[in-house]
């Protein structure tokens, strides 16, 4: 999950609503966050740069064009997220057009004869991508929302990367507390990470310009069983990593928040 792209252009087109379709796991291409090669200027970029990175989203900069042997023609229009991404101007985040998103798993090998997804289920895939995202950002907000009524600026969302297979602490323990106690704990891993890098707004004065600090979100994703419509369900653990005393304070509160008022209800895909 979680796949944006950081080019600058704009379709003009609003986040939809999403269709449901079952995953076993975030079909975009993630790679080593050590890579240091600077971004084209545009994306998508030509056939031939598909290994490049870009650092801020830690991805290959794959071309929208068909690719061989592709018998569906697939929408190459992206739609524009409600995440902001720049301190600096009123741009934000991309999500990809079905086409980029089937580049990404023709290069992942997920799409062939004998491939794990079919080509006329990328649309509802990238639908899905789409809401999931939309739902992370808003659990994001909730986080951020006490530093936002006191600094009256909104976050962004400067950068994240794809951390497939890399268990956060807190899944590795409550994995490890299905194991010891199966009745009360899931033993369920989830099935795709990311850390998001978020900028918090400061402000020392009204009249100054906001300063803003960046604060690493973990966001697990698990899947779930169908609803009783046969729609799939997700659950998206998103949390701010312990590796600040701000962090570790606004989970604290969380905590103690949750044990007073009860665990918030999940939802499903619509």
């Amino acid at each position: 999950m979680g796949w944006f792209w950081a080019d600058q252009k704009n379709t003009g087109k609003n986040v939809g609503g999403a269709a449901a379709t079952s995953m076993s796991g975030c079909p975009v291409m993630h790679e080593s966050s050590s890579s240091s090669s600077p971004p084209p200027s545009e994306c998508p970029v030509m056939q031939g740069d598909e290994d490049r990175i870009n650092p801020l989203n830690n991805m290959p900069e794959l071309a929208a064009s068909k690719q061989p042997g592709q018998k569906m023609d697939l929408p190459v229009d992206r739609t524009i997220s409600s995440i902001p991404k720049s301190p600096d101007s009123n741009e934000f985040w991309e999500y990809p057009s079905p086409q980029q998103m089937y580049n990404a798993m023709v290069r992942k090998g997920k799409i062939s004869d004998s491939g794990e997804v079919a080509e006329d289920a990328v649309e509802s895939m990238v639908q899905v991508h789409n809401f999931l995202n939309e739902g992370c950002w808003q659990e994001v907000l909730e986080w951020e929302k006490p530093h936002t009524d006191e600094s009256h600026v909104q976050p962004k969302l400067l950068k994240f990367m794809g951390k497939p297979g890399v268990l956060s602490p807190r899944a590795r323990w409550m994995h490890l507390c299905g194991l010891l106690f199966p009745s009360h704990f899931s033993q369920e891993l989830p099935f795709d990470r990311h850390d998001w890098i978020v900028l918090r707004g400061e402000r020392k004065a009204e009249q100054q310009p906001p300063a803003f600090k960046e604060v690493r979100y973990i966001l697990d994703f698990y899947g779930g069983p169908d609803d009783e419509n046969g729609m799939p369900t997700f659950h998206v653990d998103v949390r701010p990593a312990l590796d600040s005393v701000d962090s570790a304070k606004d989970r604290m509160t969380r905590f103690l928040d949750r044990m007073i008022s009860g665990p918030p209800s999940s939802s499903s895909a619509p």
